[in-house]
């Protein structure tokens, strides 16, 4: 098993290593990608009765689906009301109230599966950086009678009772949504595939393709698979055997850092076990794990290879300046991992060509996302329903290569910007 050193990684329930593919097999859908979207859609076909091959490059979850977060809440990487400016009003709610599914879809997984070590803990809370009490009162509102979402507002005090920061003046938490660990979530998930019967190969990178309508094969290193099917779900990692998919996507680098174990240093500061999300739109985000006593901390993009160590201290920066009792916590572990982003933030889902499919492009709000993108993708495949052109908006239109990632770092330094102005003319 070859994973890169995360929390995750170190608190894995099982270390079961699936073998390479070797030889030749056939079965009606291939699948490519082992991280979220990849074996959520492989769980669906799997239930409906398809015999599925799963091929994954690395290790299963060993892209972002593996290291990220963990939050597990509605929406999407970009607003509903941009949403709505790139499709309509009608497939700007439906495309929201699917992300509500995907959000339950993985609580009814875990629920199901049993998949206990996923560690699921209710509430996230998103807050304010600046004094706006009716507009997020307004939101709270709105998304309860649009939506069913049931938003408790949190005043100053009432919010500064367990984010003991200065820097937060109101906040919503919402109980529906929820945080895990996602590694775990994902190996029961990959668990359940192979107990109904599909196959699951790791270290089987795709080297080459053949996508005739009728008879497509998939070349790894030491075998092939034919089937009727493909899939698509790649991520951040993808390579070069889909030119169209790799030219669609920008490959986003992401941080995270975890604490050394100290719950009394860390309560107070922090005295809640919700997940917790800042409303700049160049935010960070936290939770507690390991039971309340390691905070991790995530944040900061980069479109290059950047040093982690030299990341981190910029997130050790922003974690002091909202929490200055916290400065005695020592960072124990960071990562950095690579999300995949299209242009228009929206995911990726659709097909390429007949019985060739894709499911990409899940970065800043991947777990429930990647729940309902691989749900439409294989509902389709089993000809259940066509909700899966409500994306057909957000295509693999050219992500713009060097001058794409150019323009998404600069976009992220001047989000940066207004917000820091922002909070200071507040």
């Amino acid at each position: 098993m070859h994973y890169p050193d995360t929390y995750y990684s170190r608190t894995l329930a099982d270390q079961k290593v699936r073998p390479a593919l070797s030889g030749s097999i056939a079965c009606d859908t291939l699948v490519i990608g082992g991280g979220l979207a990849g074996l959520t859609t492989a769980l669906q076909l799997a239930r409906g009765g398809q015999n599925v091959v799963v091929l994954e490059a690395r290790s299963i979850g060993f892209g972002a689906s593996g290291r990220n977060g963990g939050f597990v809440s509605a929406g999407y990487a970009t607003g509903i009301e941009e949403i709505e400016r790139m499709s309509d009003a009608k497939s700007a709610d439906q495309l929201y109230r699917m992300s509500i599914e995907g959000v339950d879809f993985v609580r009814d997984t875990i629920a199901r599966l049993g998949i206990s070590s996923a560690d699921p803990v209710q509430g996230i809370t998103s807050v304010m950086r600046y004094d706006d009490a009716d507009g997020l009162k307004s939101h709270a509102s709105n998304a309860e009678q649009k939506f069913g979402q049931k938003l408790d507002y949190l005043n100053t005090e009432s919010l500064r009772q367990s984010l003991k920061s200065p820097r937060y003046f109101h906040g919503v938490r919402d109980r529906q949504a929820f945080h895990i660990h996602p590694l775990n979530y994902l190996r029961g998930i990959a668990d359940e595939i192979e107990r109904l019967g599909c196959l699951i190969f790791e270290g089987s990178s795709a080297t080459a393709t053949d996508l005739a309508p009728y008879k497509k094969q998939v070349r790894t290193k030491n075998g092939v698979v034919t089937a009727t099917t493909v899939v698509f779900a790649t991520g951040g990692y993808t390579g070069r055997v889909n030119p169209r998919l790799r030219r669609a996507v920008l490959p986003i680098a992401t941080y995270v850092m975890v604490s050394e174990e100290a719950p009394d240093l860390i309560a107070s500061a922090i005295t809640t076990r919700d997940g917790i999300g800042d409303n700049r739109r160049a935010g960070d985000y936290y939770r507690l794990v390991a039971g309340g006593k390691r905070l991790l901390w995530g944040g900061r993009i980069t479109t290059r290879a950047a040093s982690t160590s030299g990341l981190v201290q910029e997130l050790r920066r922003e974690m002091t300046s909202t929490y200055p009792q916290l400065r005695a916590l020592k960072t124990e572990l960071a990562w950095s991992g690579l999300m995949a982003y299209a242009r228009h933030l929206m995911p990726q889902i659709g097909e390429m060509q007949p019985g060739v499919w894709h499911c990409t492009a899940f970065g800043g709000h991947g777990l429930n996302t990647t729940a309902i993108g691989g749900k439409v993708v294989a509902e389709a495949i089993l000809g259940q329903s066509d909700r899966h052109l409500v994306f057909s908006p957000f295509g693999l239109s050219w992500a713009g290569g060097m001058a794409g990632l150019a323009v998404a770092q600069l976009t992220y330094w001047k989000l940066q910007a207004e917000d820091w102005w922002r909070e200071r003319a507040a």
